[in-house]
């Protein structure tokens, strides 16, 4: 059973297969219809965020592509032409209501970078505070090599999330071409039945149920990517809702505590034991690492076991070149990635204090910015799932 009560911040995500037209290339009504349902929610809901796909959907028709181009150049020239025609639906459907949107472009190393993503947060803070709507997109336009990357993630499932963590966001609702999330595919299995409720996304969730794409042209995500963004966002206790978008009156289900779609709770509200705060999600789930460090099995045991910072006592190896700062991969001798965290030294300082003790550091550098190479307020640990 859903939870929805004295909701500040909501996201919604629209996924391509949801906001495009196998003719026209966007679907106008959808929007339309979309624009009368958030004026409305926004009388109760003061801050609502749009993570919108369909700009390459909105585009490659109008360049004369008869499907989703696959070359990367294609998606991009498509993507351009598609989102000045996919923010001017939105501009025209919102000012029926006398709602300002605005248009925000980001890419994943935009994010990455702690400075433009408190940047993109207080800018997304203020037209909130202005009563506008932001629209959010990936810019695929200038993505190249990244934009098969980022979709190999989920497209902007994966951004709402980030987004939902930016804005310390109530609920995450992704509009799909699907009912919700199944214990089976349906496209198979005609007795597979909607999970409705799921208190926690883990291994179990992802083996059994359906992580078939979406069933048309247009789309780009699937199931898994969709769950994975959901387990996300309930890491800072933001709950998620998966709905079939293509029926605006779900929306109204959804808010009127009908059984529609699957509801993922988040752990217990934002003040639980295990939720991260916004600097260690944004380590984990938003930073790109520079390099890595390699350390021993004590090093290991004492960083998942004790919630220590990391010491120099404990490295044996470092990977690449990295400057103070940077995030970087925390690696076991097996190479299997344990742990991000903010190096306090470089990789050329580190390589000449690894497997020493604290009391080293300043005889061998010349100076000792920390004892600690990385400090457990820096630090995260990556749970298997």
């Amino acid at each position: 059973m859903n939870n929805i009560s004295n909701i500040n911040k909501l996201i919604i995500k629209i996924g391509s297969s949801v906001i495009s037209d196998a003719t026209l290339g966007i679907n106008y009504n959808f929007i339309t219809e979309l624009s009368n349902k958030i004026s409305e929610l926004k009388k109760t809901i003061p801050n609502i965020v749009i993570v919108s796909s369909g700009s390459v959907a909105a585009g490659f028709r109008l360049l004369g592509f008869s499907s989703r181009p696959t070359k990367i150049i294609d998606k991009q020239a498509s993507a351009a032409v598609g989102q000045a025609r996919l923010i001017q639906a939105y501009d025209n459907a919102f000012k029926d209501h006398n709602i300002n949107v605005a248009q925000i472009l980001i890419t994943k190393d935009d994010l990455s970078n702690r400075k433009r993503f408190l940047n993109a947060k207080r800018a997304i803070m203020r037209l909130l505070d202005l009563g506008v709507i932001p629209i959010i997109n990936e810019n695929d336009t200038i993505l190249v090599d990244e934009l098969k990357y980022i979709e190999s993630f989920g497209d902007n499932d994966n951004l709402s999330a980030l987004v939902a963590s930016m804005i310390d966001a109530s609920l995450l609702l992704i509009l799909s071409d699907v009912d919700g999330v199944y214990n089976d595919n349906p496209n198979t299995n005609v007795n597979a039945k909607i999970i409705h409720d799921i208190d926690k996304i883990d291994k179990d969730i992802l083996n059994f149920t359906n992580a078939v794409s979406s069933g048309t042209s247009v789309g780009s995500g699937g199931m898994r990517y969709k769950l994975l963004a959901a387990k996300k966002a309930c890491m800072i206790g933001c709950d998620v809702a998966i709905i079939n978008g293509q029926d605006i009156v779900n929306i109204d289900r959804l808010f009127n505590g009908e059984e529609v779609g699957t509801y993922i709770h988040s752990q217990n509200g934002k003040k639980s034991k295990g939720l991260l705060n916004n600097k260690k999600f944004w380590i984990e789930n938003a930073a790109i690492p520079r390099g890595g460090i390699v350390i021993d099995l004590g090093a290991v045991n004492a960083l998942k076991n004790s919630s220590r910072s990391l010491l120099a006592k404990g490295i044996v190896d470092v990977k690449g070149k990295f400057n103070k700062d940077d995030i970087v991969s925390v690696f076991d001798i097996n190479n299997l990635e344990i742990a991000r965290g903010k190096s306090r030294y470089t990789s050329v300082d580190i390589m000449k204090i690894k497997q020493k003790n604290s009391n080293e550091i300043e005889n061998i550098l010349g100076y000792n910015i920390s004892d600690e190479i990385i400090h457990r307020d820096d630090l995260i640990i990556l749970l298997d799932i």
